[in-house]
């Protein structure tokens, strides 16, 4: 099993994970989730979701993770220019570039044709950015800024 594999069963795995209260960024798995990537509750978390995810599958499998540790969407993304792709695989990380800094991120579980369909952290059923839970979500590729592949 592949890095990228073991993160997307690790993620699908969280899907239903929800913060506690709702749109608090906090709960006792969110709060796990930014512990990994250094930051406490009360912060977006869907990087550090896709971190955790990926920490745990290495952690798993024989393989390093390449991420860096951060909870900064566009962080991670400038960071690992040689892991930067524009054609999405299964287990890629997508990375949306909303404008002024601020992004989002989660990992595709499938690409059909223009769509991906992801599992994400810190989203909701509308696909909102800071939304409360882990969910399977459908996106279009060509509003992604790119891929990290494992």
């Amino acid at each position: 099993m592949t890095l990228a594999q073991k993160t997307l069963e690790i993620a699908i795995a969280q899907i239903g994970v929800e913060e506690m209260p709702k749109y608090s960024n906090s709960g006792p798995e969110v709060e796990i989730y930014l512990k990994s990537v250094g930051l406490t509750r009360g912060y977006s978390w869907c990087m550090a979701f896709v971190f955790w995810c990926t920490q745990n599958a290495a952690l798993q499998t024989k393989f390093k993770n390449p991420l860096k540790k951060t909870g900064g969407v566009l962080d991670q993304y400038n960071s690992r220019p040689l892991l930067i792709q524009k054609v999405p695989q299964v287990g890629d990380i997508f990375i949306l570039d909303l404008g002024k800094g601020l992004g989002h991120t989660g990992i595709v579980e499938k690409v059909t044709g223009n769509i991906i369909h992801t599992i994400e952290g810190n989203t909701n059923d509308t696909g909102s950015r800071e939304g409360y839970k882990v969910c399977r979500r459908r996106r279009e590729i060509k509003t992604m800024k790119g891929f990290l592949r494992l």
